[in-house]
């Protein structure tokens, strides 16, 4: 299971066949890895924390975790997780298969994520966020929780299924985003979005139904849903079902 000599791998962490350890990461007692699960160098999983009230961090299979990258126990994934590199995870993060998280990411905890989620680099989600299913996160995205900074009252984002939220947007604490909806780039997203809706600016405000897009291929074609046009990265079962739901272009 080990591929050298350098990593800290506790006697009671379990785990599945055919995993490979990277040098230099400390893998913690309180750990459950699946099979066929790789882990890279310099990373830290099932860090303690007495947050997590005594349970594991769990793994699924066939995951990859990049180098530099910490998970704290009392976490919980589905099979097929991906990170890239010096991504934190807290404790009692609840996510469902094929999480894809990217370099830098930050997940602060108490947090709730759907199937097939992908967060490019650099995003932060605060404490109590929930996500559905096939929600993408690009680059910058910060998701916070706190309405009176500073405050031990935290209340968190919703973003339901099939959502976007673009590059170096921010959304306020309490606010839902959702179903099929777009936020613009370099938005501040102070209130509530209603499915089906593009919302930009600061602050937010409706822009058009999603449906008013166009691809910029040429075709004139609506970019939204876009589950019609972009299916590349998903498990043939998924996208026969977009495609009964949704046609394909």
């Amino acid at each position: 299971m080990l591929n050298n000599r350098t990593a800290i791998v506790s006697p009671n962490s379990r785990l599945g066949k055919n995993v490979t350890i990277g040098d230099f990461t400390i893998v913690y007692d309180n750990v459950v890895l699946g099979d066929d699960v790789r882990v890279e160098s310099h990373c830290i999983l099932g860090y303690p924390t007495p947050l997590a009230s005594g349970k594991p961090l769990v793994i699924g299979n066939a995951a990859h975790i990049r180098s530099h990258s910490i998970f704290y126990e009392g976490s919980k994934f589905g099979n097929g997780l991906r990170t890239g590199h010096h991504v934190t995870v807290r404790e009692n993060v609840d996510a469902g298969t094929g999480l894809q998280l990217g370099t830098l990411t930050d997940l602060q905890g108490d947090t709730k994520l759907g199937d097939y989620v992908r967060t490019h680099s650099n995003v932060h989600l605060g404490k109590r966020t929930n996500i559905g299913n096939f929600v993408w996160l690009f680059p910058y995205t910060v998701l916070t929780n706190d309405p009176h900074p500073p405050s031990n009252l935290l209340i968190g984002v919703t973003v339901e299924d099939y959502a976007v939220i673009a590059t170096m947007s921010c959304v306020l604490p309490g606010v839902r985003i959702g179903a099929r909806s777009l936020v613009g780039a370099h938005s501040l997203v102070t209130k509530d979005v209603e499915p089906d809706t593009v919302v930009v600016g600061v602050p937010a405000k409706r822009l058009c139904t999603t449906s008013e897009i166009k691809m910029k291929d040429g075709t004139g074609e609506p970019a939204y849903p876009w589950m019609r046009h972009f299916q590349g990265v998903y498990p043939e079962n998924v996208l026969q079902e977009w495609r009964a739901k949704f046609g394909r272009r």
